[in-house]
């Protein structure tokens, strides 16, 4: 479904991805994982087509999107949720989920979406008129994800979707990547920087670290292998 081949990407006279190369099968839950400054949301704006490889190309399906505008990839069904949510504090929960849509022109489809989402996180239905900015920070993170929903993806990209979160809510975030792979059938890439339990729900796992992807394997793997264990989970 996606293929990203050995892409070198760069802010600048800065490199920070250097030839990485990853897939995605249709119907996975994927995760990318790394410590803070690996490179793994660099990764999801090149997807997104907000910043070009310098060399490499990303593939998804059958057509190179590493070359096209983000508007284009959108509409391909490559949806990104990004770092901090990034919401619109002095619009209304209806209104940011409506911006989600913003490239869907027929209503019927607009209000399946929408009544999809509110059946997912009935709290959003409750605060369709609240301003985005005074939701608490679960709320917000829930938003963020119903905003990607109404996109129709083909492909969620949920990037650091616990971060910032009370430990009561991270297991909340991970059983909903796993309710949105499992029950409404969407592929999804998670990056995160909770090891553990990004391997236990993923199918696969890529570690990133300096920009390179330095392990690959099934989930499960990861969490026996010695440098995961040592780097990450403090074993």
């Amino acid at each position: 479904m996606l293929q990203v081949n050995n892409i070198d990407v760069a802010y600048g006279d800065t490199q920070v991805l250097f030839d990485v190369s990853l897939d995605i099968q249709q119907g996975e839950l994927v995760a990318v994982i790394g410590a803070n400054g690996a490179g793994k949301t660099t990764l999801l704006r090149a997807i997104s087509g907000v910043l070009k490889p310098q060399s490499g190309s990303i593939r998804f399906g059958d057509k190179v999107i590493s070359d096209q505008p983000p508007n284009r990839t959108v509409a391909d069904g490559v949806i990104h949720v990004p770092e901090g949510r990034l919401l619109f504090p002095d619009m209304s929960v209806r209104e940011n989920l409506h911006m989600g849509a913003f490239l869907t022109k027929d209503k019927e489809v607009i209000n399946g979406r929408l009544d999809s989402v509110f059946s997912m996180f009935p709290r959003l239905k409750e605060r369709t008129s609240q301003m985005a900015g005074t939701l608490s920070g679960g709320e917000q993170q829930m938003l963020a994800v119903g905003r990607g929903l109404m996109a129709g993806p083909r492909l969620l990209m949920l990037d650091e979707p616990s971060l910032g979160l009370a430990p009561k809510l991270v297991q909340q975030v991970f059983d909903l990547a796993q309710q949105i792979n499992q029950e409404m059938g969407v592929t999804v890439l998670l990056v995160e920087q909770n090891v553990r339990m990004s391997c236990e729900i993923s199918s696969r796992a890529f570690v990133l670290e300096n920009g390179r992807v330095v392990l690959k394997g099934p989930g499960a793997d990861m969490l026996e292998n010695e440098h995961v264990r040592r780097a990450y989970l403090g074993l």
